[in-house]
């Protein structure tokens, strides 16, 4: 039995629409091991057809997979199981509405940040994707730490610092990219480089 895959992008507006419903949810964590659809229905306290209604939109959509048969008081129940541990809505689930760097004048905001982040998911779930229908393991580096800056003036130097860090090293061991001959011949990666204040944790309702 496939295990699920650790994480998949919702890339569509129809998925991502049928998705994001409340119980939907709940049976999609309810179905992270095999169970059948009044197994989840039961632990839900729901009635078994309306569960066993939108377990099979799930499957039908790809959320779900079969997962084997069992059979309880005399009866073979279908069990069904998550495709992925974990879903990520994709910014071109929102068509028009989507992100784009290009758009964007000012590179020193929150908004292009967030924009960026955008087209790094858009990119790399293509890119994973691609890989394993290949069957290939897609290179990849991921870089993740907490710092902290006493005074605007630190962060700043850090700012400068770093930036000149990775435009050293970019100019040492890369190429630019620029079309044609330069693509044709080498395989572009996209360099993402953030850095923004951690949310202080949601406070406790006494």
């Amino acid at each position: 039995m496939a295990e699920p895959q650790p994480v998949a992008v919702i890339a569509d507006t129809p998925r991502a629409g049928l998705l994001l419903k409340p119980l939907r949810l709940q049976i999609l964590e309810a179905a992270r091991e095999p169970r059948s659809a009044s197994a989840i229905a039961a632990s839900l306290g729901l009635p078994r057809q309306n569960v066993n209604y939108h377990v099979r939109q799930l499957a039908r959509a790809g959320f779900l997979r079969r997962a084997g048969r069992q059979r309880k008081r005399g009866l073979t129940e279908q069990r069904y199981r998550v495709t992925a541990r974990a879903f990520l809505v994709g910014p071109a689930a929102l068509g028009p509405m989507r992100p784009d760097a290009a758009a964007s004048a000012d590179t020193m905001t929150a908004a292009y940040l967030l924009t960026l982040a955008g087209t790094m998911q858009h990119e790399a779930s293509r890119a994973w994707r691609d890989a394993h229908a290949a069957g290939q393991r897609l290179p990849v580096l991921s870089l993740d730490t907490e710092l902290c800056f006493h005074s605007t003036e630190e962060r700043a130097r850090f700012a400068d610092a770093l930036a000149a860090a990775v435009t050293r090293v970019v100019a040492e061991h890369a190429h630019p990219c620029r079309g044609g001959a330069s693509r044709a011949s080498s395989r572009p990666f996209r360099l993402v480089l953030g850095c923004y204040p951690i949310p202080s944790p949601p406070k406790e309702r006494p």
